[in-house]
């Protein structure tokens, strides 16, 4: 393969869309179910970056190309670097820490993102969902941390699992390697909703359309503040976002809506 056509299968990866205020990101290799190799992850953390400075993007879907969502990671890239003189040590740690930046990304990004869900996600396919702010499932989804299926612990899928669903439901999936089903997922908290096989695509264009139509600097304030408190004891937490509050308060165009809601108006956001 040419240098060229190397960067073209690279760039042709992750697709983005815009549409009205909403970037549709699209996983791009589905003969593969969509695995977040190395080249995935760099094409994903691409677009995070820039996204994460473009203003006129107030909220962000992302989907998966072919018959399935995504599969975890690329285990053929994964065996060859076992050939390596130190059986693949240094370029695991440097897969699994491009992944967990990538993962990172998502939830510092300042736009909700939007899981939209079909076929099966998959150990780092399952954590990407897990990742992500919101996500809507086709009814026929399979979800699953399944790595102790072939001895691999999916020590990394954990800690975006761990953060999405009570710690019973999460050490179950991650000691059986069992799937479960998208109205279990909905159950535990995996994800917001399971829709009919074939409206995944609308629900998450829908639920995407709702959050870009907010004022984006409330929006963007909030996803912010949602993540950093949860880190924080009660007290800090409170301390915290009241001053987030006060802060989102004094913008112009949130007195704006508020005189509106006042007055039974429209806002004129700017």
């Amino acid at each position: 393969m040419t240098d060229a056509a190397a960067r073209t299968d690279a760039e042709d990866l992750v697709l983005r869309e815009d549409i009205d205020g909403v970037a549709r990101l699209t996983l791009n290799a589905p003969a593969r179910i969509n695995p977040l190799s190395e080249a995935m992850l760099a094409r994903l953390q691409g677009e995070l970056d820039a996204l994460s400075v473009d203003a006129s993007v107030r909220a962000v879907v992302l989907r998966g190309a072919g018959k399935a969502f995504c599969a975890g990671h690329d285990l053929k890239e994964m065996q060859a670097a076992r050939q390596a003189p130190d059986g693949g040590r240094a370029y695991y740690n440097a897969l699994f820490a491009q992944c967990g930046r990538m993962m990172t990304s998502i939830t510092r990004l300042p736009q909700p993102v939007i899981a939209e869900v079909h076929g099966i996600a998959t150990a780092a396919g399952c954590q990407l969902v897990a990742t992500c702010d919101m996500a809507v499932a086709a009814d026929s989804t399979r979800f699953g941390v399944n790595g102790v299926n072939i001895g691999l612990f999916c020590s990394t899928p954990m800690v975006a699992l761990t953060r999405n669903v009570p710690a019973k439901h999460a050490f179950e999936m991650l000691t059986t390697g069992e799937f479960i089903s998208a109205a279990r997922a909905a159950e535990i908290g995996l994800i917001n909703r399971a829709v009919p096989d074939g409206e995944q695509g609308a629900a998450a264009m829908d639920l995407a359309a709702r959050v870009a139509g907010k004022l984006g600097v409330a929006v963007r304030t909030g996803k912010m503040a949602f993540y950093a408190q949860a880190e924080m004891g009660l007290e800090a937490a409170y301390a915290y976002t009241g001053r987030v509050m006060a802060e989102n308060m004094v913008h112009r165009d949130t007195a704006e809506g508020v005189q509106a809601f006042l007055e039974k108006r429209e806002p004129d956001w700017r």
